[in-house]
């Protein structure tokens, strides 16, 4: 082959995960020549690349366009899934800069971890094969696993780190051994080329193909019964980096697991539907009873995000266009919700003590009542009580559940949500109606800043719901 036969892939597609990686690694030179100084730059530096990230993926026009050979995929789903990985990771460096200062952790490796973490979960979102959506996996996944050991003086956080990477590797030798399958049994690792090969039928190797896929999927999710990791990774690494995990990652393994079923295996629904199911109900029924007896916020937020992820999968488990719509206004909402909840958790401090208990919250309405009114909108929503945002985030999943005939898994849902309400009430009841401890410290200026952008998501979607309502109409439109 002559040099001008050699066609290059577009790479036009991909320029907001190119203006990432060529950006990170013009940090990684920063930081080591300025060493521990650089901080403060490579945090400013990182939050300039996802905001220039941001842009790009918002300029990317709806239509589906496909480059380095059908492996990525751009269109209105991976649009709306990216944009909202990005603000997860922006809103994390924002939340992050004042605890790690206290902490005295403040280097610059977190940022650009953080960006190299961001960057796999963008390939996620766009993966069009196989082999894209493991390498987008594993990028996102051995960036996470130093993260959650950040604080490497502390205990808690190292041992959270080990567990993470113990059960991570574990849960990607299952998937790859699902996604070897399903190779062997069809000859091609493309989502297109899967869904031609089966031509709406499975047999027992594509089956069990598909079960170690999901398993793999389940644990990236921290869904039912795959969560064991989350409570102890969440409670040990450092607050930001535990808002970091329940936002961001969860957008993206959302994002990949929707791609993937919807994507690679949309005639055989029957098939997935069933395990999608008992994921779904195991997880709500999880994250509703074993949050009740917690005393520490970390682990309420552990447990709160594998019941959310339930939820979600609602949507999922229609298999439908409506149902699909459902998990991304379900995962917008999601993002708001847990930002907000964390910006309060990282402002509990007094005298340079950071407090994590459920009786730290005591009287917080009198002592800081605009915290006590944000946080006590974030955990109404989360219980889905209407008209914050987080009803809706439940109706339209529901809603399609029972569009698709999966009545009794919409009832479950309910009744699980009612039983959760009772542990996101209880904090509220301790803000409003218990004895005040003494004042905190005041918030840090980037902390402030996400508490109100999440607190007016929240409030103001069921004023104003058809402009992220009509995106995710979109993006779901968008897969099929």
């Amino acid at each position: 082959m002559n040099a001008a036969q050699i066609v290059l892939p577009a790479l036009g597609p991909a320029l907001p995960e190119l203006i990432l990686s060529i950006g990170v690694l013009v940090l990684i030179l920063y930081g080591a020549f300025r060493g521990e100084r650089s901080a403060e730059g490579v945090n400013v530096g990182a939050l300039i690349l996802l905001v220039l990230a941001l842009f790009a993926v918002m300029s990317q026009s709806g239509a589906k366009i496909t480059t380095l050979n059908g492996s990525f995929i751009i269109d209105n789903f991976s649009k709306v899934m990216k944009a909202l990985i990005l603000l997860g990771s922006a809103a994390t460096i924002l939340l992050s800069r004042d605890y790690f200062q206290r902490e005295r952790i403040d280097r610059f490796e977190f940022p650009i971890l953080l960006i190299l973490c961001t960057v796999g979960m963008m390939v996620m979102a766009s993966a069009n094969d196989l082999i894209s959506l493991y390498l987008g996996l594993e990028l996102q996944s051995l960036a996470a696993y130093v993260i959650a050991a950040f604080h490497r003086d502390n205990l808690k956080s190292t041992e959270a780190g080990l567990k993470y990477f113990v059960l991570g590797a574990l849960s990607s030798g299952m998937l790859l051994y699902g996604a070897s399958l399903v190779y062997g049994f069809t000859g091609t690792v493309s989502f297109p080329g899967i869904v031609a090969a089966l031509d709406g039928t499975a047999g027992f190797g594509i089956v069990l193909g598909i079960v170690f896929v999901a398993a793999g999927v389940a644990f990236k999710l921290a869904a039912v019964p795959f969560h064991m990791w989350t409570p102890d990774v969440y409670e040990g690494s450092p607050t930001p980096v535990t808002a970091f995990f329940a936002s961001a990652p969860k957008m993206a393994a959302m994002a990949m697991t929707v791609r993937l079923f919807i994507g690679a295996f949309p005639d055989v629904t029957a098939v997935w539907q069933q395990i999608i199911v008992f994921v779904a109900i195991a997880s709500m029924a999880l994250g509703s009873f074993a949050a009740i007896g917690q005393r520490s916020l970390k682990r309420l937020m552990a447990y709160s995000s594998i019941g959310n992820v339930g939820y979600a999968l609602v949507g999922l488990a229609a298999g439908s266009q409506e149902g699909i719509r459902g998990v991304v206004v379900y995962m917008i909402i999601y993002l708001a919700m847990t930002l907000g909840a964390f910006a309060v958790l990282l402002s509990l401090r007094r005298g340079g003590q950071m407090f994590e208990t459920v009786d730290d919250l005591s009287g917080l309405s009198r002592t800081h009542p605009v915290l006590a009114f944000c946080l006590a909108a974030m955990m109404f929503s989360l219980a889905g009580i209407p008209p914050l945002a987080g009803f809706f985030a439940k109706y339209y999943v529901f809603a399609a559940a029972i569009k698709a005939d999966l009545v009794a898994l919409a009832i479950i849902g309910v009744v699980t949500s009612v039983i959760g309400a009772f542990y996101y009430l209880r904090l509220v009841k301790v803000m409003y109606f218990d004895e005040p401890v003494a004042a905190y410290e005041p918030m840090a200026p980037g902390t402030r800043i996400v508490l109100a952008l999440a607190s007016l998501v929240v409030v103001l979607f069921g004023i104003v719901p058809a402009p992220l309502v009509d995106a995710a109409g979109a993006a779901a439109k968008s897969l099929f």
